[in-house]
This record gives C-alpha cells, structure tokens and sequence, in this order.
C-alpha cells in the first residue's frame, strides 16, 4: 500500500509511476518487498528493481540480517524506519541515510505499529521526489479508498508528522553480513515445538517449529518481556506458543527471542500477568545489559 500511495502521490505531480509488491511467504510478519518506479516518461520495464536509487526499510530489525544496501547505487538514499540517528545505523558501506521512529508516529496517530503510511512522509522529505500534500493525496487514493475518509486522513496525518521528524545523515559502514545457505537444511535442524515430534510424510520427514537457521526473532515489532516474581511457571504460555519459543525451566519459564516472532498470544493467556507486550527495542536493550537472559 506504501508503494501504491507513493505512485499515486507521483502520479498527481504529472509523472509516470509503477507500483508491485513481491510476496515470499504468505503470512502476517514475514519480510516482503515492494517496488516504485517514477519517471517523467513512460515506464515499459516491469521486472523487480535490482538496483535502487532508493532503499526504504519498515523494519529496522532486517537490518541485522539482510544486507538492504545490496545493489543501491553510488550517491543512492537509505530511508529506515528507526529511532535511531542515521550516524547509529550500521551498513555494510556508509550511504546516504535518513531515519524517521515511523512506528512511534503510527502507535501515536494510529493507535498500531503499521508503519506503511508514516514512512511516506519520510520518502517525501528525504528525496524531494514529491511533495508532502502529494503524499497525503496518495494516502486518500489508496488507505482512503479501503479504510474509509477518517482511516485515509489519519494515515496522511502519520506521514505528515514523520516528515516533520525525518533526520537526514550518514550511515556508519562496516558492517559483515554472512553469505547465506542456498539450500534448505534438513529436519535435523529444526527445533521442536512444544511436545511435538518428527513427522514422517510422503516427501520425507517435517518437523513442526521454524528452521533453526532462519531466526525469525528478526520479524517482531514487541515482545513479551517475563515478570520473573510474577510468573507461576504454570506453562499455559509454553503450551500455547505456536513456535516453541518458550522453554520449561524449574522455577520459571525462559524465552528464546531468537524465535519470538512476536504473535503476543503468550501475553494473552498468561493468568499471573507475568507477561508484558513492549516494544522489541526494549527487550533488546536487557538483553545487552544482561538483564533479560
């Protein structure tokens, strides 16, 4: 949709654009890509965008795990959702970097971490590409026509706000990526969830849980942070953990945030209330200083 409402905003300004998503997996959480193109002539080219002028991250999280700047041009902008200064963003080469908490900006207008239409007013205010009262008439064509007049305006008031608070900068470099496996591995290396085994199927054998390879810790926005004096390690919350993200202990239960993928469904049937929904960026915080284990 943040694609859309950009080439909607492009559009109103006398240009040629062209807006596609590219889907992997099909459910709520998992990394997916979308695609702008904007010209002043007609756009015949409709393959995926290899090489970028533009770099546009929602979640900061990917950052840890997928090289972003891979393919953007030399002098090309990095747009990352992020409370972060550009200079604090680490890449693997230093780039042009413009940095927005688009998520605090939608929890405040919004009233939900969807961060779609906030980081458009940060596309507007970092490239010049369009204006900021384009933007808001991209965001009626596209969020208005599927949420109503009151939803479009709220998400043209969130990319307002986050133009106001974009922060232009530099990105540090450095950063080391490790190549990645270009093949599946095998069921030995998934973890089990819950109570559950190895399954033997017509392709092979399948376990239940995610790849132990793919930590799809990367994919949340909160967590679940335990209240340790107030867990009963009654295990409601390891029973009803959809991925297996939280291991039995003697005293009290322990999460694995490297597999959290933050549902919240944990902190929705936890009876002591030793659960709290935070924002990842805490969670991480503890685990830094050691607090959280």
């Amino acid at each position: 949709m943040a694609a859309q409402a950009l080439a909607a905003a492009a559009f109103h300004e006398g240009n040629y654009a062209l807006a596609f998503p590219f889907f992997g997996a099909e459910r709520r959480g998992a990394p997916v890509l979308a695609f702008t193109r904007v010209d002043s002539k007609k756009i015949r080219q409709r393959t995926q965008v290899y090489k970028p002028d533009i770099v546009v991250v929602l979640d900061d999280k990917l950052m840890g795990y997928v090289d972003v700047t891979a393919g953007l041009k030399d002098g090309g902008l990095l747009i990352v959702n992020s409370p972060l200064p550009p200079e604090k963003i680490k890449t693997e080469r230093p780039v042009k970097t413009a940095t927005v908490d688009a998520t605090g900006v939608a929890l405040e207008i919004l009233g939900a971490p969807v961060t779609n239409s906030a980081v458009l007013g940060a596309i507007a205010k970092a490239t010049g590409l369009v204006k900021i009262a384009s933007v808001e008439r991209g965001i009626m064509d596209v969020f208005g026509a599927r949420l109503g007049e009151k939803g479009g305006r709220k998400n043209a008031d969130a990319a307002k706000k986050s133009f106001e608070k974009t922060i232009m900068g530099t990105s540090t470099g450095g950063r080391k990526f490790k190549a990645t496996k270009k093949w599946l591995p095998d069921y030995k290396e998934m973890p089990l969830a819950l109570a559950t085994r190895v399954m033997d199927i017509d392709g092979g054998k399948a376990g239940p849980g995610s790849f132990i390879m793919n930590k799809t810790g990367s994919w949340r926005t909160f967590a679940p942070l335990l209240d340790e004096a107030k867990c009963t390690n009654c295990l409601i919350c390891w029973f009803y953990c959809p991925d297996g993200a939280i291991k039995r202990g003697e005293k009290k239960v322990k999460i694995d945030y490297d597999y959290c993928k933050g549902c919240g469904i944990c902190v929705e049937v936890c009876g002591p209330k030793a659960l709290a929904w935070v924002r990842t960026e805490e969670v991480d915080e503890k685990l830094l200083a050691g607090e959280v284990s």
